[in-house]
């Protein structure tokens, strides 16, 4: 990499050369760790996570740079090896390039301009770089109760650098309907229910079916058939249909709430298989997102539909924002512009000595 390019730059693109697929991030950790003590800053590398530190935890609060290490798998449609990263012109392309890497490089950097330049903080700037967040094995959750008190948090996701002040929750739902197995030829008996028939009714309720709570900053909760299961042989009516929902929820229904709804306005069966991924959103009269204002003042504020690690910092004031764009998260072809990863290096750390001043 030609010397003009400036160390988070070199560290990414170094960092996304290194596979990290979900599970397998040991690698990537201890790159992470190696580095960051090389920067003489204060590192603890576990099962759970790399914490990086800088401050004192004694004297003030504790601001969470929080992000991950994992990748998704690359999948099918690359024009170049994905975790080959080349740079052209100022965008950076390989899996995990912008989710989240650049935010993990983008923070490690803040951290060591803060120390080096010994700013003095009030407080105390913890880095916390999780594993298995794009899974259902994320560590984040064990990872922030070792991590002592905190008191506020910026996850870093792809937002372009803008300020994502709420985000949607995820509830996947399996709707079931029965029915009778029979001879398809008999139909016109119409003695026999059929399953397919009984879930298509409940799939034409989902419009709307729980948009009457609208979020001032999401909107309603959306509910969205992505799988569909059914059928026994082409001639046979099947006794059982079944349709995955994906449901992005607001801050404004509660997952206990959703279930309850969702079971009480569709005439089918409805399985809810997953709901730990709550919708979370900044608390009113939030100092960590008075302090990016004051550090970002054309920054727009936004709800993101997509879920993060957020959802286990929200007892915390927190924000999410981090440089690329979250299209292009999971795809091919994944890239990042490079000047955003180096404006996000200064935007952490100005507000984390904004708040911690």
């Amino acid at each position: 990499m030609a010397s003009t390019w400036p160390t988070e730059v070199s560290f990414l693109r170094d960092l996304v050369a290194i596979p990290s697929i979900s599970g397998d991030e040991a690698g990537a950790a201890e790159f992470v760790a190696e580095y960051a003590h090389r920067a003489g800053l204060d590192v603890v590398r576990d099962d759970t996570s790399v914490r990086v530190s800088v401050g004192d935890e004694a004297a003030g609060p504790t601001l969470v740079l929080a992000s991950h290490l994992d990748v998704v798998p690359p999948g099918d449609g690359w024009t170049r090896d994905p975790f080959d990263p080349v740079i052209e012109g100022e965008r950076l392309y390989g899996r995990g390039s912008g989710d989240a890497k650049a935010s993990v490089s983008a923070m490690l950097h803040a951290l060591i301009d803060l120390a080096h330049q010994r700013v003095v903080l009030k407080g105390r700037l913890l880095a916390i770089f999780s594993y298995g967040e794009e899974t259902r094995n994320a560590t984040m959750p064990a990872a922030v109760e070792r991590a002592g008190r905190l008191d506020a948090a910026i996850v870093g996701e792809p937002t372009s650098l803008q300020l994502a002040i709420a985000q949607r929750g995820l509830m996947m739902v399996d709707l079931v309907a029965h029915g009778d197995q029979h001879h398809a030829g008999y139909a016109a008996d119409g003695h026999h229910a059929n399953a397919i028939t009984a879930l298509a009714r409940a799939i034409v309720q989902l419009e709307g079916v729980v948009a009457e709570r609208v979020h001032p900053v999401l909107g309603v909760t959306t509910a969205t058939p992505t799988m569909l299961e059914a059928g026994v042989s082409r001639n046979v009516t099947p006794p059982l249909a079944k349709a995955v929902l994906d449901v992005r929820s607001t801050p404004l229904w509660p997952h206990d709430e959703l279930e309850a709804a969702l079971k009480a306005r569709l005439s089918c069966e409805v399985i809810v298989t997953s709901k730990r991924l709550v919708p979370c959103e900044t608390p009113a009269g939030s100092r960590l997102l008075a302090a990016a204002r004051r550090i970002a003042p054309n920054a727009t504020t936004y709800g993101s539909p997509t879920c993060s690690d957020w959802c286990f910092l929200r007892h915390l004031d927190v924000i999410k924002a981090g440089p690329g764009t979250s299209r292009r998260s999971h795809t091919s072809d994944e890239f990042v512009d490079l000047p955003e990863v180096t404006a996000a290096r200064a935007f952490y750390a100005q507000v984390a000595q904004e708040y911690l001043s």
